[in-house]
């Protein structure tokens, strides 16, 4: 016996509104997190302040959980948001590595892989939002492998700052462990998101109304 599923339209407008609007407070403070982007630069390679570069950069890894708390503690979360976040993540992320790089702080194998994964992501998340397809949900490998490199590169670029050598070893011991940490977790996550993708696009071409 065939079953025909019978969708039924809503018109929940007010809701629709509300997912595409882009002026919300978290999207806001991600905006406000990108502005600290071009401190960092200032600091790591204009002024060659390490230290002070090191702690704009944790406050901006710091802070990577408000904007998201608060789109879900708000009934704020958006379609803007959600494209947003991601890109801002990849963005600060992949300026501490080109940073990184150019001071010669990071060995270039460690740098390579790291900005391989930043832009294979990035692309994907620029793709996805051009698509037609719906919107994934962040997992939480990435958002932890995230917050793991987050952690590595201020640790690094402290490590290699003006400071005793006890406290560089200390950094830079804990900088090669979070590091490790975050690009485990930082791959695992894109092979869960190709698999995500694979399934939203089989079950898009799917005939509807075929079940047994």
């Amino acid at each position: 016996m065939t079953r025909r599923s019978v969708s039924v339209p809503t018109n929940d407008t007010t809701a629709d509104a509300a997912r595409l609007r882009p002026f919300t407070l978290p999207n806001v403070v991600t905006v406000a997190r990108l502005a600290l982007v071009p401190l960092f630069c200032w600091l790591a390679l204009g002024l060659d302040e390490l230290y002070s570069a090191a702690w704009v950069l944790a406050v901006l890894g710091a802070t990577d959980w408000v904007d998201g708390y608060l789109a879900r503690r708000l009934g704020q979360v958006s379609l803007v948001g959600k494209v947003l976040d991601p890109v801002a993540d990849r963005v600060a992320i992949g300026t501490a590595i080109i940073t990184v790089l150019i001071l010669g702080l990071e060995p270039t194998w460690f740098v390579v892989v790291v900005l391989a994964r930043e832009a294979l992501v990035t692309v994907g998340t620029m793709g996805l939002a051009m698509s037609t397809l719906p919107r994934l949900d962040v997992r939480w490998a990435g958002k932890a492998g995230t917050f793991g490199l987050y952690l590595t590169f201020p640790m690094m670029i402290t490590a290699n700052s003006d400071i005793d050598q006890t406290a560089r070893d200390i950094f830079g011991g804990l900088a090669w462990f979070t590091g490790a940490g975050g690009l485990v977790l930082g791959w695992y996550a894109v092979v869960q998101y190709v698999l995500d993708v694979r399934n939203v696009q089989r079950h898009t071409h799917e005939p509807e109304g075929e079940s047994a």
